[in-house]
């Protein structure tokens, strides 16, 4: 083994532990990308990787909660992610950005960020500098989002409540949702991360719309995303058998960190040359849809 594949290795195991946020991560990664810290092998196991991360996070989901607030909260969430998949698809024409990126794009900022990211992925293949270029839009507005949104709502003097939904509704990542919630009150905290459960289960139907979608000709057989069976699954075990709840939360914090080191190898096969294709026209594109969202939802919430 050579010193330079050490050196991955152990970069890498530190993504495992907590203090390496996703973002930080895929820097790590694409830094050791420019510095020639590479393992040709991991580019392998980076899709099971992000396949068993999901299906790990669906042991944190609580069934119960999740039927109640898709009650309260899924037209809301299901107007947005409309609004948000019309307007990237043609935003992503209009400034002629290829159709994959442009389809990621719109999928992490309509649903959930990252994670609605790594779940599109292994459905409709996209190349090294497109997931990571997408990955990066979001993570770079997520972090904007969880400065901004607090100070414009007591700006605004935005009640908990209406502040709790937009956050939900206009921020990416669970993460920032709810530390932008947090920020902002105690009830606000409560209704984005209810609001934002409700979010991400639309990468169910969404990622099996892409695998019919991406399936080939009419006539080939569909590949049904198998993982998002077993996240199903995962949620449902949870629910039936509430005893091992401990056993679920190291689970879930294995599928939380598991995506985290996906994310690293995901940075550590892009190159410059990679991000160069991808073209200022993909980050115009994150940039003009995260914005689309969040004037839109505050406007339907405050009027």
């Amino acid at each position: 083994m050579n010193k330079k594949r050490i050196v991955f290795i152990l970069l890498a195991s530190l993504t495992l532990f907590p203090i390496i946020s996703p973002g930080i991560a895929l820097l790590a990664g694409f830094l050791t990308s420019l510095l020639g810290f590479k393992d040709q092998k991991s580019s392998a196991l980076t899709s099971l990787l992000l396949k068993a991360s999901i299906v790990l996070m669906g042991f944190g989901m609580n069934l119960t909660q999740v039927v109640e607030v898709s009650s309260r909260s899924f037209w809301v969430t299901a107007m947005s992610l409309a609004f948000v998949f019309v307007s990237g698809l043609l935003l992503g024409k209009l400034l002629k950005v290829d159709k994959k990126t442009s389809l990621l794009i719109t999928c992490g900022t309509a649903i959930c960020g990252g994670s609605a990211i790594a779940a599109a992925a292994p459905v409709i293949h996209p190349k090294h500098h497109q997931l990571s270029f997408a990955l990066t839009i979001v993570f770079v507005l997520n972090a904007a989002a969880l400065f901004l949104f607090p100070l414009i709502g007591h700006h605004f003097h935005l009640s908990q409540e209406v502040f709790g939904y937009w956050a939900a509704i206009a921020i990416h990542d669970t993460s920032s949702v709810v530390g932008a919630g947090a920020a902002y009150g105690n009830e606000a905290l409560q209704i984005a991360t209810t609001v934002k459960l409700v979010r991400a289960l639309w990468i169910i139907p969404v990622t099996l719309v892409l695998a019919f979608a991406y399936s080939g000709n009419k006539q080939a057989k569909i590949k049904v995303p198998w993982f998002i069976a077993l996240f199903l699954l995962a949620i449902v075990i949870n629910y039936l058998f509430p005893a091992a709840d401990s056993l679920y939360s190291g689970l879930k914090f294995a599928g939380s960190r598991g995506m985290v080191l996906a994310l690293f190898l995901i940075g550590s096969e892009v190159s410059i040359k990679d991000l160069k294709k991808a073209g200022w026209q993909s980050f115009l594109l994150g940039l003009l849809l995260w914005i689309c969202i969040s004037v839109a939802s505050f406007l339907f919430l405050t009027h």
